[in-house]
This record gives structure tokens, sequence and C-alpha cells, in this order.
């Protein structure tokens, strides 16, 4: 009586112990969660790849910008808006004023 009265006990406590371990791994703690974690990781490391491909893609440009001295030169009158005599600028109106 006392043998069986103990696997009973025993029965119902791993039946408890499984229905936690289900209840906890459906929630919204649980496994949902680690798969959205582990999707957020994934994207997060192809945008790091992203954004290292373009930092090289950056600073090759710098270094050939550093080499050529035609192109430094290009990229300052670029930036700074500059035009030399005789170059002729053509002025679009902006579409964005309306």
């Amino acid at each position: 009586m006392k043998e069986r009265i103990t696997k009973i006990a025993c029965a119902i406590a791993f039946l408890f112990c499984a229905a936690y371990a289900v209840v906890s791994l459906a929630g919204p703690k649980g496994l949902p969660s680690l798969y959205a974690k582990e999707r957020e990781i994934h994207a997060a490391e192809k945008r790091n790849a992203e954004l290292t491909k373009d930092i090289e893609r950056e600073q090759k440009k710098i270094e050939q910008i550093g080499v050529n001295p035609a192109e430094q030169e290009r990229v300052v009158e670029e930036r700074l808006n500059l035009v030399r005599p005789g170059d002729k600028v053509f002025l679009l109106p902006d579409s964005k004023k309306k």
C-alpha cells in the first residue's frame, strides 16, 4: 500500500514538472522568444557584414583620393561647390520646393 502511494506521488510530481516545463517553454519567455532573439541576432549580423563592406569600400575611396591629386581636386570642388573659370554651371529647379 505504501509502495503504491509512493509511486502515485512520484507520478503526480513528474506530471506537475512536465506540465510546468511545457508551460514555461510555450510561454512568452519560452521558445518563441528564443526564436525571435535568434532572428534579431541573425539580422544584426547581416547588417554588420553589410556595414563592414561599406566601410571597406569607403576606405578604398579614401586611399584613391589620397594617391591621386586630380581626384583630390575633384572631391574638393564637388564638396565646396567650386567652379573653375570657363566652366558652365546648369542650375536645375528643385522638385521638392513646391
